[in-house]
């Protein structure tokens, strides 16, 4: 077996580490698995500690989607071995062994793994986001429009099938975290972003 194999189970394991109960851990905060939206990511984090707790949590979801996918770069993994990394770092924060398998919905490791995979990707994900972030003000909104780039993008400046089968792969999943999100959007119920502390 081609032991680059192995950097998929290590970008699950990676992906596995949950970044915002570490830092609401160390910071004092409530366990965003029980507090607030009940989601362990930057948003929620946000809602309990503010920025500076929201902006560490960002940090670590998107390297554990981008330093495993980076690692395979670095070893000249297949295509094959580094949608599989991309994919697999995904479902370790979705699904993280570590956590009991509760894990955030995604966004930023998803842009993590776009980043290590291809950078102008990245860049054309993120510009989404910020655009539809500060046109309408929902955080769900603009994630939802801004993943839609990330298979379309591999489609269009690097055309491989099995980075585009997990990108897709990926996106679906996405949106699946996201459901609840998007019966709130269409309600009139989700709430926009916003921090009550400094």
């Amino acid at each position: 077996m081609d032991p680059h194999y192995l950097l998929i189970v290590a970008g699950y394991l990676f992906g596995s580490i949950s970044a915002a109960i570490i830092v609401c851990k160390f910071m004092g905060l409530p366990d965003p698995r029980t507090e607030g939206s009940r989601n362990p990511g930057a948003t929620n984090v946000a809602r309990l500690g503010g920025k500076k707790a929201a902006a560490l949590t960002l940090l670590g979801d998107m390297l554990k989607g981008l330093l495993p996918v980076v690692a395979a770069h670095a070893l000249h993994a297949s295509a094959t071995v580094l949608a599989g990394t991309a994919l697999a770092a995904f479902l370790g924060h979705l699904y993280p062994v570590f956590f009991r398998f509760q894990g955030g919905k995604g966004v930023a490791t998803a842009l993590g793994v776009t980043f290590g995979l291809y950078w102008p990707v990245g860049l054309l994900v993120s510009g989404i986001w910020l655009v539809m972030a500060v046109l309408f003000r929902y955080s769900s909104l603009a994630a939802l429009t801004a993943v839609l780039a990330i298979p379309a993008g591999f489609a269009w400046l690097w055309p491989s099938r099995p980075l585009i089968i997990a990108m897709c792969v990926m996106v679906v999943m996405l949106y699946w975290r996201h459901r609840s999100n998007i019966v709130n959007l269409f309600s009139g119920k989700e709430g926009k972003i916003g921090f009550g502390k400094k």
